[in-house]
């Protein structure tokens, strides 16, 4: 169920606001909601998912249907077994209304501090202040954070971009091959987006996709005889990271030829050693073949722009008329909690789920990591967890 903007600085306080109408956030408020805890979803673009509806036409998810569906509601089986972008946002629409989530939409909350320390007159009620765009100031005793794995993008500050005579995008930005039919494109990173977005370029009649890999990627197939990657990944996360790494490199050998001739090495560290720093392995949904066959070309590392150049790591230099930037994204939290004390360097949550710091109780974060595992699914078990969590604390109180 859908509701109104609350009124500048009046309003009747839920017990929980949670920041975010993506997969985490509709997750969490479900989870929530069934427990008789009071929430409400604050979600800064008009509609729920609304990342989800920014990323490319190509897209798919990675994790099978099965194991993807959020707590409470089914993935519909005419969606297949790897769901397209547009069959996702349905679902997390369907999801809301199923749901009957209270959500609002259009409002950005730009900062969370503890109540006590807000100046609201709410203080002596709730545990923590929202300041939010239209001057409102809303008060909960507790939050959840899901703001998302992609909130922000984030472009390389590589010298000499400013000068660069082509057109220079985030992938955030990309939607299909058309606009480079016939032109000579440069993909800047190996992770799954810069993968998949290579591929669709050259499927979609780019004259020339060169690929810019700086650490070559584990590659796996998304299923192996009908079994799929995502099993295999949920059931290494019971393993030592060496026992799992040990286990990976054969099968590897075994379902993705060697690419070192073309330029893509088998990394020397392991593979969940890597997805554990956060690297998760690219699912093979065309590069394989499209590497070997010439049709994407794998070079160095970007250094710099010079002019209509770009300079590689290698010292080679190339002339792309465009360059996408698969370079990932930032978390987008400093503004928000970053005076919170919950961030580490790299400006991600030091805890999430249903733990929170003695010196934030009550704030939680969910839907920041990327596990082997799927992280629908993992943030779909993460819900029920945090749920269960505030209302322990709610009953204590």
């Amino acid at each position: 169920m859908h509701v109104d903007a609350p009124p500048a600085r009046k309003h009747a306080a839920p017990d929980v606001y949670v920041i975010g109408g993506g997969p985490a956030g509709l997750a969490t408020a479900a989870a929530l909601g069934e427990r008789g805890v009071r929430t409400v979803v604050l979600e800064r673009s008009d509609r729920v998912a609304g990342v989800w509806r920014g990323h490319y036409d190509r897209l798919r998810l990675h994790t099978t249907r099965r194991l993807s569906a959020l707590p409470g509601l089914r993935i519909p089986r005419a969606y297949g077994r790897w769901v397209a972008r547009d069959d996702v946002v349905r679902y997390l629409e369907r999801y809301a209304e199923h749901h009957r989530l209270d959500i609002v939409t259009g409002v950005e909350v730009s900062r969370v501090e503890r109540a006590e320390d807000g100046g609201s007159a709410a203080a002596d009620r709730s545990g923590w202040l929202l300041r939010a765009s239209g001057g409102r100031e809303l008060t909960a005793r507790a939050v959840v954070i899901a703001t998302g794995y992609s909130h922000t993008p984030r472009l390389p500050d590589w010298p000499g971009r400013e000068h660069f005579t082509g057109a220079l995008l985030h992938a955030r930005d990309y939607r299909n091959a058309h606009p480079y039919q016939g032109r000579d494109v440069l993909v800047v990173g190996a992770g799954n987006t810069g993968a998949e977005i290579a591929v669709d370029l050259a499927d979609g009649g780019a004259s020339r996709v060169r690929l810019s890999v700086r650490t070559p990627p584990h590659i796996l197939r998304r299923s192996t005889a009908g079994w799929p990657t995502q099993a295999s990944g949920i059931l290494l996360r019971r393993l030592p990271p060496r026992a799992a790494d040990r286990m990976t490199r054969p099968v590897e050998r075994l379902c993705v030829p060697d690419l070192s001739g073309h330029g893509l090495p088998r990394p020397e560290t392991g593979l969940y050693s890597r997805a554990l720093e956060g690297a998760i392995p690219v699912h093979d949904v065309g590069l394989v073949k499209a590497v070997r066959k010439g049709r994407v070309e794998v070079v160095a590392a970007v250094e710099c722009f010079d002019g209509d150049a770009v300079v590689l790591a290698d010292g080679s230099r190339v002339t792309p008329e465009a360059v996408i930037a698969a370079t990932g994204y930032e978390r987008g939290l400093d503004a928000l909690v970053g005076h919170l004390g919950v961030l580490d360097r790299r400006g991600h949550p030091v805890i999430h789920g249903p733990r929170t710091l003695r010196t934030a109780p009550g704030l939680h974060f969910t839907g920041f990591t990327n596990p082997i595992s799927g992280m629908l699914r993992e943030l779909g078990r993460e819900a029920g967890l945090i749920a269960r969590a505030v209302a322990r604390a709610g009953a204590g109180a």
